[in-house]
């Protein structure tokens, strides 16, 4: 979550070319597609890179958190079947590529400085994937009958 927040948070890349400096973070892209008005693009982005992530993420914890705790977590089913229509549409491995074929193309006509978020982001991707993977919900389940 602190990864996450951290990617959203700073600038994710600096680009100067010839003396003209700008920044992006993370919703610079979706918000200039919206504004070239390429409204559905930009809400598939912001779905894939944010909503869920966020949403991954946030689920996690509503499990994990109150199994560390010895407590149940609410709505657990709902939650599991939600977790897994998340997973289907976070994508930031995909965006991750996509940003890395532009970087390419953008060094030989400008200077292109990684932000903090950006190394956020790449950390983000590999914590969340191992969480992901490593996270089983049969063991939840085993868990909660097994009892504190």
């Amino acid at each position: 979550a602190v990864l996450f927040l951290v990617a959203n948070s700073f600038p994710f890349l600096a680009f100067d070319m010839k003396g003209l400096s700008t920044q992006t973070t993370l919703l610079t892209g979706v918000v200039d597609l919206w504004q070239a008005e390429k409204q559905e693009i930009a809400a598939l982005v912001f779905l894939t890179i944010e909503l869920a992530p966020a949403l991954q993420i946030g689920l996690l914890l509503w499990v994990l958190g109150p199994l560390r705790f010895g407590q149940r977590p609410w709505l657990l089913p709902r939650v599991f079947r939600l977790l897994r229509h998340a997973q289907t549409w976070s994508m930031l491995e995909v965006f991750l590529i996509g940003i890395l074929v532009a970087i390419v193309k953008l060094l030989g006509m400008a200077t292109v400085v990684p932000g903090l978020a950006l190394w956020s982001f790449i950390l983000l991707i590999g914590v969340l994937t191992a969480a992901i993977s490593s996270f089983d919900p049969e063991e939840v389940w085993e868990q909660l009958e097994a009892g504190p």
